[in-house]
This record gives C-alpha cells, structure tokens and sequence, in this order.
C-alpha cells in the first residue's frame, strides 16, 4: 500500500499585529501574520480558561498583497495552507534555531474592518442599493 502524507491546517483567529509586506530578490509579494488562536481547557481548579495559541503565517503574491492592504491588527481570519519547516543558524552563534510556520494558501478576510460593524448599524442603509447605475446588458446570477 502506498504511503499517504497530509500537510494541511485550518486556522480561525485574530491577527496580533499589523501584516508586514516585502518583496523577495526576485521581486515576488510576501505577506507575513501573526495570529492568536484560542483554546479552552480546565485549569487546576476545574475552570474553563482560554489559551491562546499564536502561529506566523506567510501569504505570497497577489493575495500577500491584498492581506497587507485590507487587513489590520485584531481583525479576524481564517487561513488554510500547509505547515512548512524551517532552520537556520543563530546570529549570537549560539546554535541552530527552528520554527512551524503556515503557509497560506487561502486567506479569508472575517467581519469588516474594525469600527465597520458598529458604523453600519448606526447609519441607515441607502435606497437603491446595489441595483442603482447597473447597465442594462448586466446579467443577474438567478
């Protein structure tokens, strides 16, 4: 039987600081986030407490870019991808170093942006709406 390896993870949570955009020598976008995770588990007493799990994650090309763009600090997301590995040697030349990162290769953008949600519920909603100013030769999807 042949042997099966799975590299997956799915991850829903909020970014713990703002993304961080660069571009690489060959001049291709790279998105790093930073996400808090919660879990719940008992502590010693027997109560529920959330601990929070935090995972980097790389978003590369078009969707890094948009990731630095529309996304901030404390928006939710949720990202699919793959676990990548990676060592590399300490700069203090005190030993090799090691980390898990994500790899996105879906970003989902959760809720609007921050004040978004409280902004629509204190404006009323326009007439018209999203029908005002189509041309006549769009085509609805039903």
């Amino acid at each position: 039987m042949a042997q099966v390896n799975i590299n997956r993870v799915v991850v829903s949570g909020n970014l713990t600081r703002d993304p961080e955009l660069r571009q690489t020598n060959g001049a291709t976008a790279v998105c790093e986030l930073r996400i808090a995770v919660n879990s719940s588990r008992k502590d010693s007493s027997g109560e529920w407490v959330d601990k929070p799990n935090y995972f980097n994650v790389k978003v590369w090309g078009a969707q890094g870019e948009s990731c630095a763009t529309y996304l901030s600090k404390g928006r939710p997301v949720a990202v699919d991808g793959r676990l990548d590995w990676r060592e590399w040697e300490a700069r203090d030349g005190s030993g090799k170093r090691q980390a898990v990162d994500i790899v996105a290769e879906r970003v989902q953008f959760v809720g609007g942006p921050r004040g978004e949600d409280e902004r629509r519920e204190r404006e009323p909603a326009a007439v018209g709406g999203a029908l005002e100013g189509r041309d006549d030769d769009d085509e609805f999807p039903f």
